[in-house]
């Protein structure tokens, strides 16, 4: 499908990816499918998967809305510092404290009357980073979540552009951790054969679990209609290189869902998309 493409004059690139690799290889990591069960290793194995492919994929060829947000191959260093884990990325790029939003809100998220529509072109302002297992997940007043299972699955996000944003990241901060996994998919993700084949592997794992850290560094909104959104999620892993996943949301019965591919996965097989740059990101970032 090729939703991302690595940039094939950055040859640093190539070698850091390659480095991963060696890395997983040590560890008895398998380079296969991303499966979303296997933690979900959508945000690690994903990475490597395919780090030494000098063959870069092709721009995505499907149809998309008319309103794609056109986006730019990365050429530089990456240009977003990260902030420290107790300060807050604001939408100037300074940080400052907040007070976290409540567990459950009567009038946030998508229970917001009247959500700013505008596309963000830079970070959301007023947002509480908070850890869920090693990852940081944004939480907003204004853009959700707005409500709290007692599984501790996160929901109810604004029917906005920002609120896509946040509902992307949220759930996968959230279903990467296997305490969790089995209630987010089912709560968060459409039902399909997509779903039904993660809650299998989930339940059934054939693919061994990944392991380092991975933190949010930014997004990118590819496409963004009423009822359907494709947002391109930036993260870094273990402090060093950044790589990007494209997840598509839709809105269903008053949330922003995930829908998975017959596979199980977010973005089907495909060749990882190793970031030179952040430059044609929104940077938003909590650590």
């Amino acid at each position: 499908m090729g939703l991302f493409s690595r940039d094939p004059d950055s040859g640093d690139d190539d070698d850091a990816a390659s480095d991963g690799l060696r890395f997983w290889e040590e560890r008895g990591f398998v380079a296969a499918t991303i499966v979303v069960g296997a933690v979900l290793v959508c945000l690690l194995v994903w990475f490597f998967a395919r780090g030494d492919s000098d063959t870069p994929t092709s721009q995505p060829s499907q149809t998309q809305p008319s309103n794609v947000v056109p986006t730019e191959q990365p050429t530089e260093e990456p240009s977003v510092p990260p902030a420290t884990p107790t300060e807050v990325p604001t939408s100037t790029g300074t940080t400052r404290p907040t007070t976290p939003p409540p567990l459950n809100s009567t009038t946030g998220g998508c229970r917001n009357k009247t959500p700013d529509m505008k596309l963000p072109t830079t970070a959301p302002p007023a947002v509480t980073w908070q850890f869920e297992g090693n990852i940081l997940i944004p939480l907003q007043v204004a853009g959700g979540p707005a409500t709290t299972a007692q599984s501790g699955v996160r929901s109810c996000f604004a029917h906005s552009p920002t609120g896509a944003v946040l509902a992307t990241m949220v759930l996968l901060g959230q279903v990467i951790n296997p305490d969790m996994t089995e209630d987010v998919l089912l709560a968060r993700v459409l039902p399909g054969p997509g779903r039904n084949r993660a809650l299998n592997e989930f339940r059934h794992p054939t693919t061994p679990q990944a392991a380092g850290q991975v933190q949010f560094a930014g997004f990118k909104i590819l496409a963004y209609e009423s009822n359907f959104a494709i947002i391109q999620i930036a993260a870094q892993v273990n402090n060093r290189d950044y790589a990007a996943l494209p997840v598509t949301m839709r809105w269903n019965k008053g949330d922003w869902k995930a829908d998975l591919k017959e596979d199980g996965t977010f973005n089907g097989t495909v060749a990882p998309d190793v970031l030179a740059s952040l430059d044609s990101y929104v940077g938003f970032r909590g650590a």
